[in-house]
């Protein structure tokens, strides 16, 4: 019976139920998860192309967070409580490499520079709105933790009450 409860399937007779998924903070804090998800995927998607042709050793770092950040956001969308710390890190790591890389592509515009595929100032305006994003991101993250997502209540399927171990009738 231990092992039927960690795999999260519950006794005869009974139905697992999860009750913080079900409150308005809750659903509201994972969409807006999900959202903040994929705008930063959007906004990565239109710098690696729209600088493709400029991008050195950054293609296959790019590439892995668009897939990671499209996992995250399904995964999450699922009501994996465990991704969000996760999700926050790269966050974290992302808002970092767009602080940074973000007046790069505005220090593009001299001659010698080889031109992306879409205009520097672009570029560099979409890297610098990634920050607030991945911001809001880590925090909209940790609140969605602190929700406890994951809490199981197991009840009787016919919506009876158990007392001292015997079912009642409601």
């Amino acid at each position: 019976m231990a092992e039927e409860r960690e795999r999260g399937v519950a006794r005869e007779g009974y139905v697992i139920e999860h009750p913080n998924r079900e409150k308005g903070a809750s659903k509201a804090t994972k969409a807006i998860i999900v959202l903040l998800l994929l705008v930063s995927v959007a906004l990565m998607v239109i710098v690696t192309i729209g600088g493709w042709d400029t991008l050195e050793g950054a293609k296959a770092v790019q590439i892995a967070y668009i897939v990671l950040y499209v996992l995250m956001a399904v995964l999450i969308a699922r009501w994996n409580r465990g991704l969000l710390p996760v999700a926050a890190a790269f966050a974290i790591v992302l808002l970092i490499f767009a602080a940074v890389s973000g007046n790069a592509w505005f220090e593009r515009d001299k001659e010698g520079f080889t031109s992306p595929t879409l205009n520097e100032d672009i570029i560099g305006l979409l890297t610098f709105i990634l920050v607030p994003v991945q911001v809001l991101l880590i925090a909209f993250s940790m609140r969605g933790f602190a929700q406890a997502w994951n809490v199981e209540v197991e009840r009787p399927a016919d919506g009876s009450r158990e007392r001292d171990g015997e079912l009642q009738p409601a």
